[in-house]
């Protein structure tokens, strides 16, 4: 097999075969374990250090069914005579932690066969992401059949004294790990295989057994890892080719066809190459680079999301000449050796990538440079087909930032933080279901949030996260992710469980609620949106009185209890349902008392009303404080009048939900230039502000939100009922006259098909077994039947 192939097997094998077994045993998730969590003697318990675990076992025959349980701290690698078979853990926190299960049968064979896994803390320089309590890994065979795999002092390891980090600085809020520096002259080569001679290896120290969360006995007391059964399947794996050099330093000759296929590249004595390689779009990806003799030379490989004209100034993102790149590097000093390969431990993100080689007495050849894209397997189930082409271009950048921002967890933005906020996480949930149907992220979402949930009853603004970081007004979003998820998603017994966390997270609100129901004085950090060149907004904190009052704040109190609301009388205690309805009632009479300017059609930020924002008035549509013809006026306002304080590429999501709730539905292409000039700057994710050229993160999925409206509003295809019981189908169209797509729904699929022939529309809608609804055309309604419904209007 040659080295190539080899490396894309490293990946490919992990994601084509990897078996997950949905039923755990009674005695894995209830009793201790047989296993030991286990570490290198004599190492570091928490600081940064990578390591070697092997175990060889002997099977008479070949097994049908080999089913292990395996998890690691910070992450781990896990090999089956030198295939890899799982990466992991799937991130969560330590009353939370993951263990995957895999069927290893595939892998061994009769005779002798190799255990190996590479475990990694990156101590203090992990990811904000990365929750931790010592460096660990354990591995437990799912019945006595495997117990002969069962981590304890058989295990033999060492230390790879080959790593270092490398720590990453730059002028933004950056937690998302240190880059590697590799000394290839001390690393150990080839130690998954069975030709190695391990005789030398330490015998891995046990730490303790392994502790399922729901264990039985042991009189109630538990440390470090309480382990629980990922819910999530492996991260897809698949090669992708860097296209094209747009810069090169040095003298070295170049094939016209690299990077995008692969060529050997020899890089002369004494010399120094630098190269800039364009992936022609961003992605998340393992870089991989293979290469043979330049003994004494460094390899440098820095990723860059784009380069800058400044400091801050990106400029158009296809753009190359004369731009500085700053990126995170992994170095490596060569050792002179054939074939040897290289990867990260974790991906990179990047569209841009600098090769930096610096040779010694002898020449050095890259004989290849590629990448393993990774990312949440989410499959793109839904389309959309119309003569408008801008429509298509805007969805495929908005389903590659939802990729992106999808990983272990729902993620802000790969690059910078890879953190799981829920302000974030409420449209790309949304963005999942629509577009993929895959609800186990979004389930996985919820149950962590959950989990943050702390005594007071508010919520962690992101988790996982080893800094706690509270934004009470995320705790709102988690109220509405839960509707969304009671409405679009199949498991409506997941959303009742989740209710007394609803009630906790109200209770807290109402400590602050003046008599009136106003809040006032709400601690920690209030954020609403990141809003530009608005004086009243610090923070992304909307204008507050100087008594600690806000419309922003109050109308997004108004709004959770609406939505608890609804949740309570549809899956919960129709009694409180009726509780929150008496506080809304009130807090609607008090913001109408208090922040209403009738000669303005606006509602004021505070009770001074003094400034105005598309968000107040936004929420006032949205909770339905406006009725009749003030919708209107209040709309107009939003739509023309210059002075409020704009909503970012974020909050837009919520802007034009008023907007098509007033009527304006049939206007949403208009509403777009911000994407616009997103693709007019040359990105090919949505960039994290409203200000394109000096964001700091180029991808951040809250700003796809166009992949939920070209299919709900556009298409006007809506959940009309609990888990999509019923449908509701009420197009927008505006100037288009033909145009067809479909969605994912629990039940299989909803298929939608106008034409307007000769000033007649005809039209045709699909809905799945037993799922009936309505289409809503000018006020009209038109009962829908399950299966096909075709009429002309």
């Amino acid at each position: 097999m040659n080295i190539r192939t080899r490396v894309i097997l490293f990946f490919l094998l992990c994601q084509s075969i990897l078996t997950y077994s949905q039923q755990v045993s009674a005695d894995i998730l209830q009793k201790r374990w047989q296993a030991n969590w286990i570490c290198v003697p004599n190492t570091s318990p928490d600081g940064y250090g990578v390591y070697m675990f092997r175990k060889t076992i002997d099977l008479s025959t070949k097994p049908q069914s080999f089913i292990i349980h395996v998890s690691g701290d910070n992450r781990y690698k896990l090999y089956i005579n030198e295939k890899i078979v799982s990466m992991g853990p799937a991130r969560g926190d330590l009353a939370h932690w993951n263990f995957e299960t895999v069927d290893i049968a595939p892998y061994l064979k009769s005779g002798k066969n190799i255990l190996a896994a590479q475990v990694w803390n990156e101590g203090e320089f992990r990811p904000e992401a990365q929750i931790t309590y010592r460096t660990g890994f354990i591995l437990q065979g799912a019945s006595s059949n495997e117990a002969m795999v069962n981590t304890n002092n058989t295990w033999l390891c060492e230390k790879d004294n080959s790593y270092n980090p490398i720590r990453f600085n730059v002028r933004a809020y950056y937690v998302a790990g240190a880059g590697e520096l590799r000394n290839l002259n001390a690393q150990t080569k080839s130690w998954q295989s069975d030709q190695f001679d391990d005789s030398k290896w330490q015998k891995a120290r046990p730490i303790f057994s392994g502790s399922p969360k729901n264990q039985l006995g042991q009189f109630g007391t538990m440390s470090g890892w309480m382990l629980v059964p990922s819910q999530i399947p492996q991260m897809e794996l698949k090669e992708e080719r860097l296209k094209k050099l747009v810069h090169k330093e040095g003298s070295i000759e170049i094939p016209s066809s690299f990077p995008e296929k692969k060529n050997d590249l020899v890089i002369p004595a004494n010399s120094t190459v630098k190269l800039i390689l364009d992936q022609s779009y961003l992605t998340n990806a393992y870089p991989q680079i293979v290469f043979s003799g330049g003994k004494g030379a460094s390899i440098a490989l820095a990723y860059a999301e784009s380069l800058f004209n400044t400091s801050s100034s990106k400029g158009n993102r296809n753009e190359v000449a004369g731009k500085r790149f700053i990126g995170r590097t992994d170095s490596l000093l060569v050792d002179g050796s054939s074939n040897q390969t290289f990867t990260t431990l974790t991906y990179r993100t990047y569209r841009y990538v600098q090769v930096k080689v610096t040779t010694q007495n002898e020449p050095l050849t890259i004989q290849d440079i590629y990448s393993q894209f990774t990312a949440y397997p989410f499959q793109l189930n839904a389309s959309l087909t119309s003569s408008n082409t801008e429509i298509s271009k805007i969805l495929e950048i908005g389903w590659r930032t939802a990729r992106l921002c999808a990983y272990e967890t729902y993620m802000d933005c790969p690059y910078y933080e890879q953190l799981q906020y829920i302000g974030d996480g409420r449209i790309q949930a949304l963005i999942s279901l629509y577009n993929s149907g895959d609800d186990r992220l979004f389930k996985n979402a919820l149950n962590l949030i959950d989990y943050s949930r702390q005594p007071e009853g508010v919520t962690f603004s992101r988790h996982p996260s080893f800094t706690p970081q509270y934004i009470p007004t995320f705790s709102f979003w988690y109220i509405g992710m839960l509707q969304d998820y009671a409405r679009y998603g199949k498991d409506a017994s997941f959303v009742k469980q989740k209710l007394g966390g609803v009630r906790q997270i109200l209770e807290y609100f109402k400590n602050y609620q003046q008599a009136d129901g106003s809040l006032k004085n709400v601690p920690q950090w209030m954020f609403t949106d990141w809003v530009d060149n608005a004086k009243d907004w610090r923070a992304g904190m909307g204008p507050m009185s100087p008594n600690g009052t806000s419309a922003v704040l109050d109308f997004q109190l108004l709004w959770a209890y609406q939505v608890a609301s609804d949740l309570e009388t549809k899956l919960g205690n129709k009694a409180l349902a009726t509780d929150y309805q008496g506080l809304i009632d009130q807090l609607k009479k008090t913001i109408r008392q208090k922040y209403w300017v009738k000669e303005k059609n606006l509602f004021a930020d505070r009770e001074e009303k003094d400034t105005f924002s598309q968000h107040t008035n936004s929420f006032a549509i949205l909770t339905g404080l406006t009725q009749g013809e003030e919708v209107k006026a209040v709309a107009d306002q939003l739509l023309h009048n210059s002075t409020l304080a704009p909503a970012s590429i974020y909050f837009k999501y919520y802007l034009h939900q008023a907007l098509i709730k007033a009527g304006y539905g049939n206007d949403y292409l208009s509403w777009l230039d911000k994407w616009r000039e997103n693709i007019q700057m040359g990105l090919t994710t949505w960039a994290e502000t409203s200000d394109v050229d000096k964001t700091r993160s180029d991808c951040h999925a809250w700003g796809s939100s166009p992949n939920i409206e070209f299919y709900r509003t556009t298409l006007g295809i809506d959940s009309d009922g609990i888990s999509f019981s019923k449908v509701k189908i009420e197009p927008h169209l505006g100037a288009l006259t033909q145009v067809n797509g479909k969605i994912p729904h629990p039940n299989g699929e909803i298929s939608v098909d106008y034409q307007l022939i000769q000033n007649q529309w005809k039209i045709q809608i699909n809905l799945p077994a037993t799922i009936t609804g309505s289409f809503v055309w000018k006020g009209r309604k038109i009962q829908l039947k399950e299966g096909v419904n075709t009429f002309k209007l």
